[in-house]
């Protein structure tokens, strides 16, 4: 099957889909946007969060088929070479990069929350980050950096 969807705001295509294929592989291996990871497949770890139609899912649980006619965003399109993203800036200043493996979907799920509470508590990252398991970190990195993209986002400066 054929699936065309507007992928990071760009309308993509994608020929031979077979009908059980995900959304994540579509991505990862047909559209070579590497950024949503591959690891549980069962929709536990969030590694693998994007948008679709502004509402974050698990790619590995979405089939590849439900994207038709839809807008999907990963985390290659939150920011630009030139200019990351605030919750992307945030997470490399505030070291909450480990190995990152999770950090995409982390990204994303900081990403949605900040959109939607611009002045998050630390209760409410937790429970937004709830989803996205990390095996490198007690997490309070990537609380302080889900703080700072928070800040920035509202044109505030932070140290």
């Amino acid at each position: 099957m054929r699936v065309k969807f507007t992928v990071n705001g760009e309308q993509r295509t994608a020929d031979d889909v077979w009908e059980g294929e995900s959304l994540l592989y579509v991505l990862r291996e047909r559209l070579g946007l590497p950024g949503a990871k591959n690891a549980c497949e069962q929709g536990e770890c969030g590694s693998c969060t994007v948008y679709l139609d502004d509402t974050p899912v698990c790619a590995c649980l979405v089939a590849a088929g439900q994207a038709q006619d839809r807008e999907v965003r990963t985390v290659e399109g939150l920011g630009s070479e030139d200019e990351l993203d605030p919750v992307q800036q945030a997470f490399i200043e505030r070291g909450a990069v480990q190995c990152g493996f999770c950090t995409p979907g982390l990204i994303v799920a900081a990403h949605d929350l900040i959109r939607r509470n611009p002045c998050p508590k630390d209760a409410e990252i937790r429970e937004a980050l709830a989803g996205n398991l990390c095996r490198c970190t007690g997490y309070e990195k990537i609380i302080d950096a889900v703080h700072t993209a928070a800040a920035h986002s509202r044109g505030e400066a932070t140290s």
